[in-house]
């Protein structure tokens, strides 16, 4: 829907995701179809996007992938100067599998060489979760908070910026993790390297 007072031109573009090294990775696709791949809304006009499947459902997991919406900026008027600001929005598309699916989450503590903690955590279901923020505690008093919110996609990890807390090596943090799945709680091990703990 265009709010706004004057027309606008939109670009679709659907793109694979996975998550390598903790990081959202996008590749081309041609698995998912989206039309019309490009529209002009005038103001208060309203478009409806389609999205289509052009594969199977992955039979055990759940397939990922982004539409981003890409405003086209106009050409400048005669006269303007400054900085127009365009719009591209990345919405999220799963594709559930014919079989039970569900997030399982396994989180990890790593020390850093500066003394701070990060946290990665590892999805070994076959389905999403969103994770909202999360709340890192060791033995009651709380030490830190992560809002940014994110997706841990099927199969795949997340990483997290590093959290400066007082958190030696062998210490034992409880990360709280607020989801779409409901809250979560597990007890992790802060390493000197990689080391995993089931959450609970």
């Amino acid at each position: 829907h265009n709010a706004g007072d004057e027309d606008t031109v939109v670009q679709l573009e659907v793109l694979s995701w996975s998550q390598q090294a903790g990081k959202d990775v996008y590749g081309p696709t041609r698995e998912i179809l989206a039309t019309p791949p490009i529209f002009k809304l005038a103001p208060g006009a309203t478009q409806v996007v389609r999205i289509g499947l052009r594969r199977p459902p992955d039979p055990r997991g759940e397939l990922a992938y982004r539409l981003f919406l890409q405003e086209v900026p106009p050409a400048p008027k005669q006269g303007f100067e400054g900085l127009r600001v365009t719009l591209r929005m990345g919405i999220p598309v799963f594709v559930m599998p014919p079989v039970a699916a569900a997030a399982s989450l396994l989180w990890s503590a790593v020390r850093t060489p500066q003394g701070q903690v990060s946290l990665s955590a590892n999805n070994g279901g076959n389905a999403h979760i969103q994770i909202m923020n999360i709340g890192v505690s060791l033995s009651g008093k709380e030490l830190g908070k992560l809002t940014e919110p994110s997706y841990v996609l099927a199969g795949q990890s997340r990483s997290w910026p590093p959290l400066p807390v007082n958190a030696p090596p062998g210490s034992v943090l409880r990360v709280v993790s607020h989801t779409d799945a409901g809250d979560l709680s597990a007890d992790v091990v802060v390493e000197e390297r990689e080391g995993k703990v089931p959450g609970r």
